[in-house]
């Protein structure tokens, strides 16, 4: 039951009032969403979060550190996890500036329960998303590293768009060698296409601008 438990989605609430914050566990845990609550920034991140589809739950005013502040702090520890603001002091400078950070959705005190259900599920979407993109981009990256130092020259010419010429004359080559090391490329990677290749590079970062 735990193994389960622990790859459920996990929706967490940072919200000082306590009878708001026991309110919007109950609610969510009525659609069966796992929910772990806290009355500030600082008791969230005492906790480790686990490798799970979650969203944030996060109020704007919070004791010490504000809810969007924590957000600017979370993205730069690189933590990506999506945000559901609530806020009962909303003005639209703070709205623009949550949404421009990557915020899901900002609801103004006192929501409807929909309304907070429908955001949280859009996040958790959104969650599931990013991390099966992760997912794609930690496996192609193991395959780009299976390449050989010349194969990864290859790659990046290739999906520029040089034909074998250019890139026999670039890396000083024969035209053969570069058909090898292409063949090599595509089954290594994956490719079932030339745009498939480059798909991945672009994924990966590897695509070289065109001369």
């Amino acid at each position: 039951m735990k193994g389960q438990a622990e790859t459920q989605p996990i929706v967490f609430v940072v919200d000082d009032d306590a009878s708001l914050r026991e309110a919007i566990k109950s609610l969510l845990r009525s659609v069966g969403l796992q929910v772990e609550a806290f009355g500030t920034a600082a008791d969230f991140l005492k906790n480790k979060i686990p490798d799970v589809e979650a969203c944030l739950v996060l109020d704007i005013r919070l004791p010490g550190v504000s809810g969007l502040d924590f957000q600017a702090e979370l993205a730069k520890a690189n933590i990506h996890i999506p945000i559901v603001f609530i806020t009962g002091h909303g003005d639209i400078p703070m709205t623009v500036r949550a949404m421009k950070a990557g915020a899901v959705e900002f609801l103004t005190k006192p929501f409807r329960d929909q309304d907070l259900l429908d955001a949280v599920q859009i996040a958790l979407d959104r969650d599931r998303t990013r991390r099966a993109e992760d997912r794609t981009v930690h496996e192609l990256r193991a395959h780009f590293d299976s390449l050989t130092p010349r194969e990864q020259q290859v790659i990046s010419l290739v999906t520029a768009g040089l034909m074998n010429k250019q890139i026999a004359a670039e890396l000083g080559v024969s035209e053969i060698t570069v058909k090898v090391h292409r063949g090599s490329v595509m089954k290594k990677m994956g490719a079932r296409s030339l745009a498939d290749l480059v798909r991945m590079a672009d994924a990966l970062g590897v695509r070289r601008a065109k001369l």
